[in-house]
């Protein structure tokens, strides 16, 4: 069963799925900066737009385009910036 997830007031959706091999979300942001916890290691692929990041323990800010990805690790927090809809694929290990 797929699970429709929201946050930051509807700005930020997605679908929960189960791939051949890792749970994954499939989504899209809406323009706006968003701050991320993590509870597992996300690999977080962009599928359309850009997504500006920083990472933890980053001082500066990566600009990531669409078919480039980024890892995070687990139990951290990161910020986003999109500053137009931005479609993502992340998968959690």
């Amino acid at each position: 069963m797929l699970q429709v997830n929201q946050y930051f007031d509807g700005k930020v959706k997605s679908i929960a799925l189960q791939t051949e091999t890792l749970p994954a979300t499939v989504g899209v942001m809406s323009a706006g900066q968003y701050q991320f916890s993590t509870s597992q290691k996300e690999v977080m692929t962009v599928v359309s737009g850009t997504m500006t990041v920083r990472l933890p323990s980053a001082d500066d800010w990566q600009t990531f385009a669409q078919g480039e990805s980024f890892t995070v690790a687990a139990n951290v927090s990161f910020d986003v910036d999109v500053a137009g809809d931005t479609a993502y694929f992340c998968t959690y290990e």
